[in-house]
């Protein structure tokens, strides 16, 4: 079964460009995971420092072939200083059968 979540945060102030290049950078990085399926950031149209990230992956191991990776750590490790709050917020989706 597929893992789908989305992620959210708000970016700090002062921080816009470095996110929003970072997360370009990230983007190409997860889009070439073999279980990646989707990998879609988004920005709220009213509030450009909010983020919504919304991901898909074949299955458990394609994610945890993700969480498992060096770049996305690097990303993690920089967004921290960059973002309101401890972290992303993620919320985890099922499929409706």
């Amino acid at each position: 079964m597929t893992k789908t979540l989305y992620a959210e945060f708000t970016v700090k102030p002062g921080s816009e460009a470095r996110v929003a290049e970072m997360m370009r950078e990230l983007t190409e990085h997860v889009r070439r995971e073999p279980g990646n399926q989707l990998f879609l950031p988004y920005t709220r149209e009213t509030n450009p420092r909010e983020y919504f990230v919304f991901e898909v992956y074949e299955d458990d191991a394609a994610f945890q072939e993700h969480i498992s990776a060096d770049y996305g750590a690097r990303f993690n490790g920089e967004l921290a200083d960059h973002i309101e709050g401890d972290g992303s917020v993620l919320t985890w989706l099922r499929p409706v059968d």
